[in-house]
């Protein structure tokens, strides 16, 4: 599966007009501990190191002076058309270079070894689990494979690192003059910060033609740039058709006996990685109509997960702004309960019931560890399970086109956000029906944590928007606090659990759902509102209702709620050009201010609901299916989603976002199933 057609790369103008690629001209790689953002330029503008919530190593894609970056491109005199895809059922880049002179192609993964397999942790078995093949075999390597597949062509490399988010100042060495093919080492050059020694390594193939005795030379000059605190490298190749050449970087061995990197070695990472990537996607259940859309977003979201702990990141970037120039910058490189709890679903219908296994284990130990000074849980954690994540501002840094402040951590940690309750019980129920019976010790744990539910269901919050002003009570929130009693009732029936305050998570489930239906409706404007206190304003996180089984799909009070949220914000409505805004920022103050795009999850759960409405009233499904292929539109050329789509259509917010992808897939799951007559459900 490559994806969808490749697009035209961006213009010169694009690029050196803002110093910026759009946010949508990027493609992701990455092996479950990191990840980097290339562009459709060859330039690989961001990447943390060694982890995903590590310090950056590149982050231009944050500030075009002082980020930092990897670019492999044609040479300035050449204008070629650029061409981004992934390799089949895959998550190996290929950016391919189209001049009439020649043709380049680019190959960037991260190695995967082929048989590598997520083994379920134990509850003695400590804070990581093991993995079969890869603690040994695990390859901490960007490789990045140059070939010249016609012609000939020149092309500029350029390795400007800026280490601890452009903070750190480094040394570079340069080891070897040229990267000769005779050399006995492929180690070219390092980067050593205080923290962060990098190597390059460069291995070069003439090719298989006799007749031809010439081999490409890579001569790596060091230059210093005007905000930059250490020098990079740059080299001019002139590559011809046969010949390739590889750039490794890696952590800088202490020992001075290193692994040498040949081409034969790199042949054998990159067979591996597309070896795994094909066998994990075969185990995909989806056999739909938006087959290769859906695999596309299954593998985007297993490149988010975090190996090592099961735990899943919102998205792999901070900072990327909701609106340009605006404040709404944050960081998502933590695991979200929330975000967490909903792709627990989807990876169980789809089976991969590994990766639920995983973050099952995850989610059970904070359970025991991380409960806050109340009882209560907290609403995110590091992917290590840490609770710790203070916010701050990097003043040194622009921004992406100057969308400051650029923002590390979260300072909505701290929040109470009371939905969480609910999509936990969610997946914790999901989890029982379609992966394997939780057990004993996971049952008292949620005994005692809806027993403290029932001592905060009637407080206000500041939900699942993460408002930085006033708590109110949510409608969201209460809708999500119904679920987990809800759902604790149904598991313990399904499972003959004891249940000591089984009356009481019943009166208060009871309770919740006659009080939404009072406080939560406006009855002068026939539909749900954001919350009992902003009675007036209208929030698509209601569209969240019949999706966990709130409230029918048909009822009158929710049909009459989803027509008004398809109006255009001027009717009233949250949908312009097949696009759903989550609120109106002028209507709605949400104590961040400026302004924010459509955003791309509740789009695609008014699709979702639109085609559970479709069950009983037909006339929605054709509308459902519009929308859902107007949404596919918006995505970039290799069917990446990040959080938000821009009034102008560009995208923006971090990405990609996991939130935006498995809804996605939801909405495709059920689409298939009601175009087929099938029962929708979870």
């Amino acid at each position: 599966m490559a994806g969808q057609c490749p697009k035209q790369s961006p213009s010169d103008q694009q690029r050196h007009g803002t110093g910026y690629l759009p946010i949508e001209d990027y493609g992701l790689i990455g092996n479950m501990r990191t990840c980097a953002l290339v562009g459709m330029d060859g330039s690989v503008d961001f990447m943390c190191w060694p982890e995903f919530d590590s310090p950056s190593v590149f982050c231009r894609l944050l500030d075009k002076d002082k980020g930092g970056h990897f670019a492999i491109q044609p040479a300035p005199h050449l204008h070629c058309t650029t061409k981004q895809q992934y390799l089949p059922s895959s998550n190996i880049l290929q950016t391919r270079y189209i001049h009439e002179d020649g043709v380049v192609d680019v190959v960037d993964f991260f190695p995967r070894p082929k048989n590598a397999k997520v083994l379920a942790k134990g509850p003695k078995q400590g804070a990581y689990r093991e993995m079969t093949s890869v603690q040994e075999e695990l390859k901490r390597w960007l490789v990045r494979r140059v070939e010249c597949i016609r012609g000939r062509l020149q092309l500029d490399v350029e390795i400007f690192p800026a280490f601890d988010y452009a903070t750190e100042p480094h040394t570079t060495t340069i080891l070897l003059e040229e990267g000769l093919p005779h050399s006995k080492r492929s180690k070219t050059a390092t980067f050593h910060s205080r923290n962060v020694k990098l190597q390059l390594d460069v291995t070069i193939d003439r090719g298989d033609e006799e007749r031809d005795q010439t081999w490409p030379v890579v001569r790596f000059e060091k230059q210093s740039r005007p905000g930059m605190l250490g020098e990079g490298i740059v080299a001019r190749i002139d590559i011809r058709e046969g010949q390739a050449v590889s750039f490794v970087l890696r952590n800088d061995s202490d020992n001075h006996i290193t692994e040498n990197i040949t081409t034969a070695v790199l042949d054998t990472q990159q067979h591996d990685t597309q070896t795994y990537w094909y066998n994990w996607i075969s185990r995909s259940k989806y056999k739909g109509r938006w087959r290769e859309v859906v695999s596309r977003s299954l593998m985007i979201l297993k490149l988010m997960t975090y190996e090592p702990t099961g735990a899943i990141i919102a998205a792999p970037t901070f900072s990327i702004p909701e609106d340009i120039g605006g404040v709404r910058n944050w960081d998502y490189r933590f695991s979200w309960v929330r975000d967490s709890s909903f792709t627990i679903y989807i990876l169980l219908r789809l089976g991969f019931k590994e990766e639920a296994d995983a973050y099952m284990g995850f989610i059970s130990e904070r359970f025991v560890q991380s409960r806050v000074a109340d009882g209560g849980l907290p609403i995110m954690f590091t992917i290590r399970g840490e609770t710790d994540i203070p916010e701050r501002e990097l003043l040194h840094l622009d921004g992406y086109r100057g969308s400051k402040p650029v923002r590390i951590g979260n300072g909505a940690a701290f929040h109470q956000q009371f939905d969480i309750y609910g999509e936990l019980m969610d997946a914790i129920y999901l989890y029982n029906k379609y992966g394997k019976p939780i057990h004993w010790d996971l049952w008292c744990s949620v005994r005692r944590m809806l027993d403290y539910v029932l001592t905060i269901m009637h407080e206000p919050d500041m939900s699942i928007w993460e408002v930085r002003n006033n708590k109110q009570n949510f409608t969201y929130s209460k809708i999500m606090l119904w679920v987990a009693f809800d759902r604790g009732l149904r598991l313990a029936d399904k499972r003959n659990f004891p249940c000591p305050n089984r009356a009481r998570w019943l009166a208060a489930r009871d309770s919740l759902y006659e009080e939404i239906m009072e406080k939560a409706w406006n009855d002068d404007m026939k539909c749900f509102v954001q919350s009992y206190e902003s009675r007036t304003v209208l929030d698509a996180s209601v569209l969240i209702a019949p999706l966990v089984f709130f409230i029918s799909p048909n009822d009158p009070r929710f049909l009459s709620t989803m027509d008004r949220i398809m109006l255009p914000p001027e009717k009233g409505g949250l949908t312009s050009t097949g696009l759903v805004y989550r609120y109106d920022t002028d209507v709605a103050e949400d104590g961040v201010g400026g302004r924010e795009g459509a955003f791309s999850m509740c789009t695609f759960w008014l699709v979702e609901a639109m085609t559970r409405a479709a069950v009983y009233e037909p006339r929605y499904l054709a509308r459902a299916i519009n929308l859902f292929e107007n949404m596919l539109g918006f995505s970039n050329h290799l069917t990446m989603f990040s959080e938000e789509i821009s009034r102008g259509g560009e995208q923006l917010g971090n990405t990609p976002q996991a939130f935006s992808h498995l809804a996605l897939i939801s909405a495709a799951f059920n689409l298939d199933r009601v175009s087929e007559g099938r029962e929708v459900g979870r």
